[in-house]
């Protein structure tokens, strides 16, 4: 009697997850053998991750609990973090037990990249997982409480935000939010508090925004108090603050790194040819090096038909794991794969409450509309992995939340 093949999931991000997922709906039982390995026993969105850090939202609205995802009767489910991948024996190890597999799809996320800034590392904080923006969110309204027991330290009120790309446009505009709530708590001077967002690239927001965009969301921010530093980048990170490149040194309680990631360092490990961590894939995703291992989300490298690298996102990592999944029981079924063609549908970019700008495909969104579209676009990716049922129960969530808030007010 043959075995059936194994097939193993590495990360339950938002390729890893997909894959997962599409599997799960689209193969049978006698098939193969699946396996998903994730270090959390829950999916977090890291598009969702700078309102919890900011502390404007919950962070169990950016989280899923895996359970209510997968079916265990198709999709076995390890939690544990993997130690190392053996890519001549085809073995991943974990912390009590290795596992086998023939086909191996590696979605193991990023990992901060410093780019040799000294001090950042160990200084600076970053918003990558459920647990760092518990800690950040906390560690801000520590620094008020600081301030308050010791008011001459009026850099305890200053927050600097180091990468004014996705992530830290994001933060800045929920934290902005979050400072007037703050202030009210503590009885502290909203005009003592600075948020300083600090850039090595001429201009901030997401690049590819049109320039009109660009300054409607940066007037924006200034409007609610956030002072830019463009073409300036971070010389180092000490404990009470930031050296700039100009040799200005910044006095602040609180800094946040957001100037880039890179894949996961398990993959130069393994032996795989990495350029940041990641790994360059052929038309169907897979390691050109191992054709039985698809590579999705962070730690991959897709070129563009113009020979460029796709900015790597939550967008192109769904559609990888759509791909992945298909590849793969293609191959089990003996039938071609499919190449991957990214359908790049636009981008759309958090400014804080009620406020957004960005482009689909041509058309410029900004204001109120394009953050209707932001929350829109949330809901589509809980209604792809998880169904009516899944928004219905973040919506309940977040109307719970709300009115919670509202009896705390009165």
């Amino acid at each position: 009697m043959n075995k059936k093949p194994k097939v193993v999931i590495l990360g339950a991000g938002y390729g890893g997850l997909v894959t997962a997922i599409r599997l799960q709906k689209q193969i049978k039982a006698d098939e193969a053998d699946v396996t998903l390995v994730n270090k959390h026993d829950y999916h977090y969105m890291t598009t969702h991750l700078h309102m919890p850090a900011a502390g404007t939202d919950h962070h169990e609205n950016a989280r899923v609990a895996i359970k209510d995802l997968i079916d265990e009767r198709k999709i076995q489910f390890v939690k544990g973090t993997v130690q190392e991948i053996k890519l001549e024996e085809k073995e991943i190890v974990l912390p009590d037990h290795v596992l086998s597999y023939d086909y191996l799809v590696i979605g193991l996320g990023s990992e901060t990249e410093t780019f040799g800034i000294p001090g950042l590392r160990e200084h600076a904080m970053s918003i990558n997982s459920i647990n760092s923006v518990r800690f950040i969110r906390q560690h801000i309204q520590y620094m008020f409480a600081k301030y308050k027991l010791d008011s001459k330290h009026k850099e305890y009120l200053t927050f600097v935000v180091g990468g004014a790309g996705f992530t830290g446009t994001e933060f800045v505009g929920e934290l902005a939010d979050r400072i007037p709530v703050l202030c009210q708590t503590f009885d502290v001077d909203p005009s003592l508090v600075r948020i300083m967002n600090v850039e090595a690239s001429p201009t901030a927001l997401p690049p590819g925004l049109p320039n009109d965009l660009v300054e409607y969301g940066m007037e924006v921010m200034r409007r609610k108090g956030v002072q830019y530093r463009l073409s300036t980048a971070i010389k180092a990170c000490e404990p009470d603050g930031v050296l700039l490149g100009d040799g200005e040194f910044i006095r602040a309680g609180t800094v946040i790194w957001s100037g880039g990631v890179r894949g996961n360092s398990l993959l130069q490990a393994a032996g795989f040819h990495v350029q940041r961590g990641r790994v360059k894939v052929d038309d169907y995703l897979r390691s050109i090096q191992y054709p039985e291992v698809f590579i999705t989300g962070d730690c991959s490298i897709v070129m563009s038909p113009e020979g460029t690298p796709y900015p790597a996102n939550a967008q192109i990592a769904v559609q990888q794991g759509c791909n992945t999944a298909k590849n793969i029981i293609n191959s089990l079924r003996g039938k071609p794969l499919r190449h991957f063609a990214y359908d790049y549908k636009g981008t759309v970019a958090s400014l804080g409450r009620g406020d957004a700008v960005g482009i689909l495909k041509v058309k410029k969104v900004k204001g109120k509309f394009a953050a209707f579209l932001k929350k829109l676009i949330d809901a589509r990716y809980l209604f792809l992995i998880g169904g009516l049922p899944l928004v219905w129960k973040k919506m309940i969530f977040k109307q719970k939340q709300a009115t919670r808030k509202h009896h705390v007010r009165n």
